[in-house]
């Protein structure tokens, strides 16, 4: 029988909850204790699965730390694993992203505030700056978002290690195909209604991409304002959102096998960041966002105010898939049946921040 890990990030310390057929057990006390735990991997490509944990002490500061064992015990390199050079000037608010990557066994990506992109080659215990990104010549224009100015989206292509795509909250979407060396706004087609050119080259405020199952040139994008999607890898994007309640949110999650399928959570506005028309729904779509419908099956009836913020909802790899969201009212969900019905597995957690989820075993 396979095993599920559930990692959840939250204000105050990571909670995992293991399911082994259909019940859910969650550890006694969080991992990080009173950490703001910004952002998780479960990296199931070794021999065993390692959890990395991007978590920031109020008072030692941001840390990426790294599990062997499912999390029963963690370690944390002696030298930072995530570090600004000097020259830089910049030092280092908080870990974003952790994403291994899809071509490159060893290979880890790191998305960071001040936004920037890192890579290790030892499976996130060391990482390096991605010069070329964070020197590229758009950079001086980059503003931060509500949020800060943090590079929280990072997806690697199967089929090219070359290729990785990045999304900076709030200067957009960038590309490479060469490995790093060179980087190129992908923001076509994506709106900034906030700023007095609402199409500019880059400076677009993008919350999350995801890469559809099937089609690995198909992306989707929630945008703040806009939900998108693209057929070139980037190069140009169209918008879906008609059909749903809000165009604004912050998270966005393909289906792990089925093509054309996503997933978006709706808020009601960046002025009333509470869920659209203040229901508990998610939205799913299976045509590529030609058509949406809310799933609502066993989520709560009643006014609802948890907002779901950009980690904040995954998907387990499993088929059927697993999906999963948490709730700034520090309330987690579980869907074992690709959306369709839904179930709580936790309340009164603190803040919920970035969730995974895996099948480990």
């Amino acid at each position: 029988m396979s095993e599920v890990l559930l990692a959840v990030g939250t204000r105050k310390g990571l909670f995992i909850g293991r399911r082994r057929g259909g019940a859910w057990e969650f550890d006694e006390s969080p991992y990080f204790n009173a950490q703001a735990v910004y952002s998780v991997a479960v990296d199931t490509r070794g021999a065993s699965p390692r959890l990395l944990v991007g978590g920031d002490s109020s008072h030692w500061g941001p840390s990426v730390f790294h599990s062997d064992d499912l999390g029963r015990t963690w370690t944390e390199p002696a030298r930072p694993a995530v570090k600004f050079p000097k020259d830089t000037g910049a030092s280092l608010e908080r870990v974003w992203q952790l994403h291994p990557a899809a071509a490159e066994p060893d290979v880890v990506y790191a998305g960071t505030e001040p936004a920037a992109l890192y890579r290790s080659e030892d499976r996130g215990e060391s990482f390096e700056l991605v010069r070329p990104l964070w020197e590229h010549p758009t950079r001086s224009k980059w503003m931060p978002g509500g949020g800060g100015e943090g590079l929280h989206t990072v997806l690697t292509d199967g089929r090219d290690p070359r290729a990785v795509t990045v999304a900076v909250s709030t200067a957009g979407v960038f590309r490479t195909l060469d490995g790093g060396a060179s980087w190129s706004p992908s923001n076509s087609g994506v709106s900034a209604v906030f700023l007095p050119d609402p199409n500019p080259e880059f400076g677009q405020c993008v919350h999350k991409v995801a890469r559809d199952a099937v089609n690995p040139d198909r992306l989707y994008l929630q945008n703040h304002w806009g939900v998108y999607r693209s057929d070139d890898a980037g190069g140009h994007w169209t918008d879906i959102g008609e059909g749903l309640p809000s165009t604004f949110g912050f998270t966005v999650v393909a289906h792990p096998h089925r093509g054309d399928t996503a997933y978006v959570f709706p808020i009601n506005a960046d002025s009333d960041r509470v869920p659209a028309d203040r229901r508990c729904r998610v939205f799913r779509t299976s045509d590529a966002g030609r058509s949406w419908e809310p799933l609502t099956a066993g989520l709560p009836r009643e006014a609802h105010y948890g907002t779901v913020l950009r980690d904040a909802m995954c998907h387990d790899g499993a088929d059927p898939a697993g999906v999963y969201f948490g709730n700034r009212n520090g309330e987690v969900y579980a869907s074992a049946d690709d959306g369709d019905s839904w179930r709580q597995l936790a309340s009164h957690l603190p803040d919920v921040l970035c969730v995974r989820a895996a099948v480990v075993g």
